[in-house]
């Protein structure tokens, strides 16, 4: 399993990925799901991917061949001249790739070769922007009312992003959200897992501002780690009792 987040706030973009693969409790690899590619000044494209390891590494492998052919008429991500464009372009690869796999393996392949891909970035002169794109190839973009996206196991993490998300904030506190979200989502779900990866993209700036691989002994990691779970705790204990007996009987 996999848990990615996409977020975007005023100053820009915040992501987040775990590394875990798993086919069964006896076979767990690392493999990054985070790539990005840029052009100083220009341009900045990061795509984060979840489901079969061999559709998402094949989409990552042809995108990684275009850009060493800055000659190809067709590299979506130095030459398209729009965010939009670069996210229908991924979503026909994705498609694409997926059913070359499904037929080459037949009734065997059918369903077990998918992909979701968060594509994120921004290009000279217009807007960051965040985007979603589903195994068909259709894909959705972040708005003011959704302004993040999550794939993989994104139940446990998502109630903390939605409580505490406020679009003015810090690209540090979006940081410190994501890295609650993560925790939660770790706690509850072996199939997710560290070592993390961490990138910040600040507005108009076309390169990567601070990226990380947030690791088992990371000490920023353990103390939310540790702090959040007490936090829940006092937090929980200061609500309002429960009692069995009302003060106001019913007649």
């Amino acid at each position: 399993m996999t848990y990615c987040v996409g977020m975007i706030v005023e100053k820009g973009l915040v992501l987040m990925s775990d590394t875990r693969t798993n086919s069964g409790v006896d076979n767990i690899s690392v493999f990054r799901k985070m790539f990005h590619w840029q052009v100083p000044g220009d341009r900045i494209i990061t795509v984060m991917t979840a489901g079969n390891l061999a559709t998402t590494q094949a989409v990552v492998s042809q995108l990684e061949e275009r850009t060493k052919e800055p000659d190809q008429r067709d590299n979506v991500l130095l030459q398209s001249p729009t965010m939009f464009q670069v996210a229908s372009e991924i979503g026909k690869l994705v498609r694409n790739t997926i059913a070359e796999r499904q037929r080459t393996n037949g009734e065997r392949g059918k369903g077990r070769f998918t992909a979701s891909i968060i594509v994120a970035g921004q290009i000279a002169g217009m807007e960051p922007r965040l985007f979603m794109v589903y195994p068909e190839g259709n894909f959705i973009e972040a708005s003011a009312d959704t302004p993040f996206f999550q794939i993989g196991e994104t139940k446990y993490g998502r109630p903390i992003i939605l409580r505490a998300y406020d679009r003015s904030m810090s690209m540090e506190d979006a940081v410190k959200l994501l890295t609650v979200s993560f925790d939660s989502t770790l706690k509850a779900n072996l199939s997710v897992g560290l070592p993390l990866d961490l990138m910040v993209i600040e507005r108009d700036q076309f390169e990567v501002t601070h990226e990380r691989r947030i690791a088992h002994d990371d000490p920023y990691f353990q103390a939310i780690s540790s702090n959040w779970g007490d936090a829940l705790r006092t937090a929980f204990h200061s609500l309002p009792d429960y009692s069995f007996f009302s003060d106001h009987e019913d007649d």
